[in-house]
């Protein structure tokens, strides 16, 4: 594919390496929203048709398949529902296994319809998960599947301030890593925080300058929720192509349902509140929160109108 998108109504899976190079020619970055049900997909899908964006949907492999969840999840239902989202969408749509440190599940993600996956384990030491990326991203290659991975390590924001966890990347680290392992997008650590609850925070942007220079690969930002806005504009003129929301979409989406909830008593008919898609239904209150919060992320990345459907 070269050029801009053509698209005009549904269309195929499109690939992580046209979605990122797209960006990279024009200056923009495409948002990564991470999706959990099918009303906050919705969501997704319906803020990027509005503003006809490039996006890339997806669900978060560590959640989906963490060893405390009280029932186990089955993957290959999460990946039928994004790819028939993707391909019913009226924009270009990748779709990405985000985040999990088991492999098994990480290669499932590739037989199951994902088009892009993210094997990540901070705690695994350099070399183990060096090696562990390159094993998978040579499976995933062969399935035509692209691969993101992470050098570095992002605090954590869970308290509402940063920890004392997180490790910055280093830029010769960095192209080691991708000249080792293959790898079609690396993630770095330089200023952002993971699962910032509150506040912003600026960014090394010498930093992502460095890594630019000697990493020939796209460049993600995760914890895009606590980026402050002129620190994101400047990340991605430096080459920043990708950048991952989760967090700002359930505190809006929770928000959202409580509020919908809170006057309603016992007595009230289910079926208004629950599934009928009326003003009362608070999955409608959810989805529209998440479309909401995207608008408002799809200013910042300059994403807007660059699917070009006309």
């Amino acid at each position: 594919m070269s050029g801009d998108f053509g698209y005009a109504t549904s269309m195929p899976l499109v690939p992580a390496a046209d979605l990122m190079s797209h960006a990279l020619r024009h200056r923009y970055a495409v948002g990564y929203f991470e999706s959990w049900d099918v009303a906050s997909l919705q969501g997704v899908i319906d803020a990027a048709e509005q503003w006809r964006a490039p996006v890339i949907i997806g669900f978060n492999g560590e959640f989906l398949s963490g060893v405390n969840r009280r029932d186990e999840e089955r993957l290959e239902w999460y990946a039928a529902l994004g790819r028939a989202a993707a391909e019913s969408a009226a924009v270009p749509c990748a779709f990405i296994f985000n985040e999990c440190s088991r492999d098994d599940w990480v290669r499932r993600a590739v037989t199951a319809g994902f088009n892009l996956i993210m094997p990540a384990d901070p705690d695994a030491p350099v070399e183990q998960y060096t090696q562990r990326v390159t094993d998978i991203t040579g499976f995933a290659h062969d399935h035509d599947i692209a691969v993101e991975a992470e050098l570095g390590e992002l605090p954590g924001g869970h308290d509402g301030a940063p920890d004392d966890r997180g490790s910055v990347t280093d830029p010769a680290a960095a192209a080691r890593f991708v000249e080792a392992t293959g790898v079609d997008l690396l993630a770095v650590s330089v200023g952002n925080v993971h699962i910032l609850i509150r506040g912003e925070r600026s960014l090394d942007l010498e930093r992502i300058a460095s890594i630019r220079q000697q990493v020939s690969v796209p460049l993600v930002l995760h914890g895009g929720t606590g980026i402050a806005a002129d620190a994101l504009r400047e990340a991605i003129a430096l080459g920043v192509a990708k950048v991952n929301y989760g967090t700002v979409l359930k505190q809006r989406y929770l928000a959202a349902v409580r509020a919908a909830l809170s006057p309603r008593g016992d007595g009230e008919d289910p079926h208004h509140l629950l599934g009928i898609g009326g003003e009362d239904d608070v999955l409608v209150a959810g989805r529209r929160a998440v479309r909401d919060a995207v608008h408002e992320r799809m200013e910042l990345l300059g994403c807007r109108n660059r699917a070009a459907l006309e």
